[in-house]
C-alpha cells in the first residue's frame, strides 16, 4: 500500500510540475490574436492524464536526468499530444464533439480556429526542444528533434492516423492492426520515453536506451490495446469523450478482432513484456514499471 502511495504522489507531483510549466509556456490569452491562444490554452490545460510527461520523467529518472531538462521534453510532447487531439476530433477526421469532459475545440472555437491551434502547437512543440540545452552534446539534442519529427510525421503519428482513417469499414489482420498503432499512438509514447533518457548524462544514456525502447514499444502498444477495451466498456462520463465511436464507426480494434477477454488478456501479456524489458535498469526502472501498471490495469 505505501508503494502505492508513494507512485500517486509521484504521479500528482509531477502532473501538476506539468501543468504550471504549460501554464508558463503557452502564449498568455491576452495576446493577439487572442481568440487563437485562448483555443490553444483550451485544447493544453485543465485536463488529461499527463501519460507522456509522466513516461518522460520516469525515463528521465532512470538514468538521473536534470528535471528541469525533462520537464522541458515532457511539454514538448503534451503539446504535440494536445495538437493530435484536437485535429483528430475535426468533422474530417473522426468528426467528435467531447473531449477531456467539455466541447473539442471546433466546436468551442469554430473549425478554423481549431485547426490553426492544432499548427501552433506543432510548432510550439519543436521550438521547446530546440531553443534550450536539453542535452550534454549537441549531436544529441539534434538527435532528440531527428526522433521527435520521425515520431510525429508520416511514419510515426500521422501516418498512423492515415491509415486508421483508410481502415474504416475493412477487415483487416491483427498484423496490419499492429502496424498501424505503432505509428498512430506508440510512435509518440516512444518518443516521450526515448525524449526523458537523452536528458540525462550522455555516459549513462548509451546504455540505457535499448532496454528503454524495448519498453516503450510494448507499453505503447498496450495504451491502444486498453483504449480500445475501454471504448467497448466503459461510459462517456468516465472516459471523458465519446464512448463507442470505434463500433459505430465500423473501425477495427483489438476488440473487435480478439474479442474483450482475449485483447485484455493480450495488454497484460505487453505490461509483462515492457516490465521484462526494465531489467538491465537495475531498479531504476521502479516508476516506469508502475506507469506500466497504471496504463494497463486503469478502469478494467
Amino acid at each position: 500500500m505505501k508503494g502505492a502511495q508513494d507512485f500517486r504522489a509521484w504521479m500528482s507531483d509531477i502532473q501538476a510540475r506539468v501543468e504550471l510549466a504549460l501554464e508558463r509556456l503557452l502564449p498568455a490569452a491576452d495576446i493577439v490574436p487572442t481568440r487563437l491562444h485562448e483555443a490553444i490554452r483550451y485544447a493544453v490545460l485543465g485536463g488529461g492524464k499527463r501519460v507522456r510527461p509522466l513516461l518522460a520523467f520516469a525515463a528521465g529518472e532512470a538514468v538521473r536526468a536534470d528535471a528541469a531538462r525533462v520537464e522541458r521534453v515532457a511539454c514538448a510532447v503534451e503539446c504535440i499530444h494536445a495538437y493530435s487531439l484536437v485535429h483528430d476530433d475535426l468533422p474530417c477526421m473522426d468528426d467528435d464533439v467531447l473531449r477531456r469532459g467539455k466541447p473539442t475545440v471546433h466546436v468551442a472555437f469554430g473549425e478554423a480556429t481549431a485547426l490553426l491551434a492544432g499548427d501552433s502547437l506543432q510548432a510550439l512543440a519543436f521550438q521547446l526542444l530546440s531553443d534550450t540545452r536539453l542535452a550534454d552534446r549537441a549531436e544529441d539534442q539534434v538527435e532528440m528533434v531527428r526522433l521527435f519529427a520521425h515520431a510525429c510525421g508520416s511514419r510515426g503519428m500521422a501516418g498512423g492516423q492515415a491509415i486508421d482513417l483508410d481502415s474504416v469499414g475493412k477487415r483487416i489482420n491483427l498484423e496490419e492492426l499492429e502496424h498501424m498503432h505503432v505509428h498512430k499512438t506508440g510512435a509518440l509514447i516512444r518518443a516521450a520515453v526515448m525524449l526523458g533518457a537523452h536528458c540525462g548524462p550522455s555516459n549513462d544514456v548509451a546504455s540505457k536506451l535499448e532496454c528503454l525502447d524495448r519498453y516503450a514499444r510494448a507499453i505503447g502498444l498496450a495504451f491502444q490495446v486498453v483504449d480500445d477495451i475501454l471504448d467497448y466498456e466503459a461510459p462517456t462520463a468516465s472516459l471523458g469523450k465519446t464512448a463507442g465511436k470505434d463500433a459505430a464507426q465500423d473501425k477495427p480494434t483489438y476488440v473487435s478482432l480478439m474479442g474483450i477477454a482475449r485483447a485484455k488478456e493480450f495488454a497484460r501479456e505487453l505490461r509483462a513484456r515492457a516490465v521484462d524489458g526494465l531489467a538491465p535498469l537495475a531498479g531504476r526502472g521502479t516508476r516506469l514499471a508502475e506507469l506500466a501498471d497504471f496504463i494497463v490495469y486503469r478502469e478494467f
